[in-house]
């Protein structure tokens, strides 16, 4: 399965992308929100069964070091760890500081690494990473 990642504005929305991600066989246990305060995200992990991205998915040293980074580098490290393109998780974390929802689906694929993005994760249509254009423009 490959792995993919929708924004939501609300609760409501992650109960939407969460059914949606196990309808297509995604098991609970590997569907991860993420907000921009780690309060918000466990609130919404806890009403919408979703899990939270922890330190045996981002690795520990990851987690180590997120003790000393700022929130967005922390956030955007999080999402590297599922395979998300350093430019896209950029994107995403300025989303997030407007207040919307990651949802993402993983999908196991563990052939990248922190300088490699996975190649096959799937982001929602209504992000501009589907633009052909998207790698030209600048964020």
């Amino acid at each position: 399965m490959r792995t993919q990642v929708k924004l939501a504005a609300g609760v409501e929305e992650v109960r939407q992308a969460v059914s949606s991600f196990t309808r297509d066989g995604y098991s609970k246990s590997i569907i991860f929100v993420l907000a921009h305060e780690k309060d918000r995200t466990e609130r919404i992990s806890e009403e919408t069964e979703a899990s939270t991205i922890g330190i045996e998915d981002e690795g520990v040293l990851n987690a180590i070091a997120n003790l000393f980074r700022s929130k967005g580098d922390e956030l955007r490290a999080k999402m590297r760890s599922m395979g998300i393109g350093e430019r896209e998780a950029a994107h995403l974390e300025q989303e997030l500081d407007k207040g919307k929802i990651a949802v993402i689906a993983w999908g196991g694929n563990m052939s990248y690494n922190a300088d490699k993005a996975d190649p096959d994760v799937v982001y929602d249509p209504t992000l501009p990473f589907s633009n052909p254009t998207w790698n030209n423009t600048v964020l």
